[in-house]
């Protein structure tokens, strides 16, 4: 599965060109009617110095207002009547007039020139330009429909910005037309060579970027309607471990599920970890098994079907007891495990150093080796507690080695009556950007007299060494924290506008206000604690997952576009710059 990590890295890695634009509509709309002023300032004390700005005062409000109203003209001829879109290219459209403007005075300067009167027209060209690209890349429009509307606002802001008298004088400059409609030629050229750079994989990237832009605003049917098209049927597993009370009637479940959350918020299984939760009656804790990105579910209809399958569960095994827990630590990578029955229990981790998901071939490895010692299954959790990159051929090799090891010593260990107490957060106010909707839990195991603490929460990876200082407060508190772990949620309670896009835990939220958050959810489970027995449960479901080839096509399509946008900005900057010596 290298593969699929590095095409999902490298989309990963392109989701911070989508922070490009303003993160408010109103600062949109604001810098563009100042970078409009200065449209209209630069004309009339550069180009148009001749005819004064007292006589033309009335131009800037005119302008300013003509701009306001094209925006919200604008919106009509959008796919998705997105006022925000509108403001947005806006924006970057008025700058490249202006800054057109600035470059032609700033020639005339430096090379000691005169003032060309080209470069109003050429300005207003660049500004049509750039709005045949917005358009047909991100606000779902034709080519001959972008070309019909691509003058409105530029053409509309040039009739009140120049005197009637001169509009057909300057707008007929020979050299401005010249450069202007090989500008709007190039935009063309450009729309329909990024729109054909994912193919055969993916028909069109411009619709698949339409798609993910409008999810951003919670429209995802598109985006989830074109991953399902790429998705193909399989059967997932999903282990559980259910403790139950017989005298208080409680029951806390582990929850593995064998699919991952995502691909992102608020698509298809991105809050899956919660949806889970809220199913068992927010008494579970959802791990991170070891899975990865090509095992999302890509559609809320799919996660509808998961959810009322994983209701049909099978038990697998049943008893009172379980071992104490054994923790091995290699270098970098730790393993706590137990052993449930003949069925352990590994949790594994690189904190504080992190990684990314632990890869499928370790799990294989982990299982395989646990048949041959004659265990039934092994249930294995990817503690997710620590970011990082994918992890390295040492550390997997220590990680494996450290498994492999806790593996031996739980066959030797023995096994005591279990006892159980679980607490969360539901009725703490524990809100925060980077925690999922599941908020934190606690379980503590009794086992042999000793009371050991296992903590999770519904985030996206935690802040390394978060993990570290909770531990230590717990310690100082005569508390056993065995692990932390996280739910890998892709659910983002805000648009996290960074390079990850999303808040991992204890980047916004402090450890000490971690801990103690824990700490309280801990001692409402102590007291809780009750005799239990447990159940293995285990359940198939027949599902459509994104698989890999998905995130080949998307990757493929991204780098193909990026390739032919950096040639085309590079020839175009070229073209732009001998505009200056003329």
């Amino acid at each position: 599965m290298e593969k699929e990590s590095d095409d999902v890295s490298n989309i990963h890695n392109r989701f911070s060109l989508t922070l490009v634009n303003p993160s408010s509509h109103y600062f949109s709309l604001a810098i563009s009617l100042i970078v409009a002023a200065v449209t209209v300032l630069a004309t009339y004390f550069g180009y148009l110095s001749h005819l004064g700005f007292e006589e033309n005062w009335y131009r800037l409000p005119l302008v300013l207002g003509v701009l306001f109203f094209t925006q919200l003209l604008d919106t009509r001829f959008t796919k998705k009547k997105e006022y925000s879109k509108s403001l947005h290219s806006s924006l970057f459209g008025n700058m490249l007039w202006t800054v057109t403007l600035m470059m032609g005075l700033l020639s005339s300067v430096v090379l000691s020139k005169d003032i060309e009167l080209f470069f109003i027209i050429f300005g207003m060209f660049l500004f049509a330009s750039f709005r045949i690209g917005i358009y047909t890349t991100t606000l779902g429009v034709s080519l001959k429909k972008a070309w019909a509307i691509c003058f409105i606002q530029p053409l509309a802001m040039y009739l009140v910005l120049i005197p009637q008298d001169m509009w057909i004088s300057v707008f007929s400059e020979p050299i401005g037309l010249g450069y202007g409609v090989s500008f709007m030629i190039i935009a063309s050229v450009w729309s329909i060579l990024t729109d054909r750079a994912g193919r055969p994989g993916m028909e069109s990237t411009h619709k698949t970027i339409q798609a993910y832009l409008a999810s951003q605003g919670n429209d995802f049917e598109d985006a989830e309607k074109l991953m399902e098209q790429h998705s193909k049927e399989t059967r997932v597993s999903t282990s559980q471990i259910r403790l139950s009370s017989k005298m208080n009637g409680k029951e806390f479940r582990m929850v593995l599920p064998e699919i991952h959350p995502g691909p992102y918020h608020p698509v298809g299984g991105s809050n899956i970890p919660y949806l889970i939760y809220k199913n068992l009656s927010s008494s579970a804790m959802v791990m991170h098994s070891i899975s990865d990105h090509s095992l999302n579910l890509p559609s809320r209809n799919e996660v509808e079907n998961y959810l009322k399958d994983l209701e049909n569960n099978e038990i697998k095994e049943e008893g009172v007891q379980c071992t104490e827990p054994v923790v091995v630590q290699i270098n970098k990578a730790r393993v706590t495990g137990l052993l449930f029955g003949n069925n352990p229990l590994l949790f594994l981790s690189l904190s504080p150093h992190g990684m990314e998901d632990i890869p499928s071939y370790m799990k294989t490895e982990i299982e395989q080796y646990a048949k041959n010692r004659n265990y039934s299954r092994a249930m294995i959790v990817d503690c997710h507690n620590a970011m990082g990159e994918e992890i390295s051929k040492e550390d997997g090799q220590d990680m494996l080695k450290a498994a492999k090891s806790c593996l031996d010593t739980l066959i030797t260990k023995d096994n005591f009556p279990i006892e159980f107490g679980y607490a969360n957060s539901d009725d703490m106010d524990v809100w925060t950007e980077d925690l999922g909707m599941g908020g934190l839990g606690i379980v503590c195991l009794k086992i042999n007299s000793k009371k050991y603490f296992l903590g999770w929460a519904d985030a996206n990876n935690m802040e390394n060494g978060v993990r570290e200082k909770i531990i230590e407060r717990f310690a100082n508190n005569n508390y056993q924290l065995l692990e932390i772990c996280t739910s890998d949620t892709h659910y983002a309670p805000v648009k996290a506008r960074n390079r990850n896009g999303y808040y991992q835990l204890g980047l916004i939220t402090n450890a000490d206000k971690l801990s103690k958050w824990f700490l309280e959810i801990a001692e409402k489970a102590e007291t809780a604690v009750t005799a239990a027995k447990f159940e293995i449960l285990e359940n198939q479901s027949q599902v459509k997952v994104m698989g890999q080839s998905i995130y080949e096509d998307y990757s493929k399509a991204l780098d193909n576009s990026l390739k032919i946008t950096k040639g085309f900005v590079i020839g175009g900057l070229l073209l732009f710059i001998t505009s200056l010596f003329l």
